[in-house]
């Protein structure tokens, strides 16, 4: 991407080309980039239509403010915002996060092998994220595999956070159904349940272990509908406690069917690392009820989960350091958030052109006493490949080689 340093002095400014594409999605497209005051490889995200409507403008906000309030090694950031133009011009943000280089969709679909050692150390890191956004007081309401980044030496961090919100204290207050990818939604958004709490995030995450041990989606269906069936197929027929919240259509169809008994003992047959230990903290996960489901903060308590916590912190963490008489470990090895997310300021927006105002006060004071800014030249040759990026034909995409573990 055509990217320029902007120097007060009046200095030209520094151009360098895009390098390739390496995300698509609703909100656009991500280019790998080089920042040009450093030469470091960086990752640049597009938010477009940000100002369509309010409801556009708040989500976007909500997830900027979401990427520069993050301070985890497992969970995305901001590490920079390029500089807006004048307000009256002012129609989409770009964000420089860290460059990844897979997601785990990638492994999952490569023929590389996942050792068993590689899928603790992978669940250990998700799990330890996401403690960290839930006691933040945020739902993501979209992880799976394409949501999780990895680099080469295994570490994992959680991105895109468009669908995140703050979790809803009152339960009389109704939340969106439409949120995260129909393989790994939970039974109660599949049932129409119009309050749910952060146990929807584990639900995914219990289907994304299942996955990188079978090597295969879990539940994979062709509509809402089925994906329920499927989950009842598994799971057994949800007794009546379970299924208080759901909406009378979805009740009725669980109850006009056949009683299913559960048939879990099938997890054994994913693949040779589905181990007993493996397969009772898949069961905790995958809990119809979601008052039963275990806590992702529970889950890292499980024993599964041991070695992937030593490997990790053992030679792959930020918070452990090493020095000649040996290793140096942490206090805390999944650290909560040390305070909550506030979305406070979403009640002070009552108007697109306010949202704007908002919004670009916001990345201007982000800015303040911070490195050059970047900003986009946007009549380059490499911008106009950037904004017109598609996403390729989807294949089995490539993958890098991880270390064994």
């Amino acid at each position: 991407l055509q990217m320029e340093k902007t120097w007060d002095s009046g200095e030209p400014s520094q151009e360098l080309p895009p390098d390739r594409p390496i995300g698509y999605g609703a909100f656009g497209v991500v280019w790998s980039v080089t920042d040009p005051r450093d030469g470091r490889k960086v990752a640049l995200k597009k938010m477009p239509n940000v100002f369509q409507n309010l409801v556009s403008c708040k989500r976007v906000f909500r997830e900027l403010r979401m990427l520069c309030f993050f301070k985890h090694d497992n969970v995305l950031s901001a590490l920079d915002i390029l500089q807006p133009p004048q307000i009256d011009c002012f129609e989409e943000i770009y964000v420089i996060t860290e460059l990844m280089q897979s997601d785990l969709h990638k492994v999952i679909v490569s023929p590389q092998p996942l050792t068993t050692d590689h899928i603790k150390v992978f669940l250990y890191q998700i799990l330890r994220g996401l403690k960290y956004l839930h006691s933040a007081g945020i739902l993501h309401r979209d992880i799976k595999p394409g949501n999780l980044l990895v680099n080469s030496n295994c570490l994992l961090k959680i991105c895109d956070f468009g669908l995140a919100r703050v979790e809803e204290p009152d339960p009389s207050r109704h939340m969106t159904q439409e949120v995260v990818t129909q393989y790994y939604r939970a039974p109660e958004v599949l049932m129409g349940c119009q309050h749910y709490t952060s146990s929807i995030d584990v639900w995914s995450v219990g289907c994304i272990f299942a996955e990188l041990l079978g090597r295969r989606i879990l539940f994979q269906a062709q509509s809402p509908i089925q994906q329920l069936d499927l989950i009842t197929d598994l799971l057994g027929t949800p007794p009546l406690p379970a299924m208080a919240s759901a909406c009378e259509g979805a009740r009725v169809h669980i109850l006009r069917g056949p009683h299913k008994p559960p048939s879990l003992s099938v997890l054994y047959m994913l693949s040779d690392g589905a181990t007993h230990e493996a397969v009772h903290l898949l069961c905790r996960m995958l809990v119809f009820d979601p008052a039963k489901r275990i806590s992702g903060s529970d889950a890292l308590s499980h024993p599964y989960l041991d070695e992937g916590r030593l490997r990790y912190h053992t030679c792959m963490c930020k918070c452990c350091y090493s020095v000649p008489s040996g290793r140096v470990y942490t206090r805390d090895f999944e650290p909560p958030a040390d305070r909550p997310f506030s979305h406070n300021y979403e009640q002070s927006m009552h108007s697109v052109w306010q949202g704007k105002e908002l919004i670009h006060r916001f990345i201007t004071e982000h800015q303040q006493g911070k490195r050059v800014p970047l900003c986009i030249n946007p009549q380059s040759a490499a911008f106009k490949t950037f904004i017109r990026s598609h996403p390729p034909p989807r294949t089995k995409r490539d993958c890098y080689q991880y270390p064994a573990l």
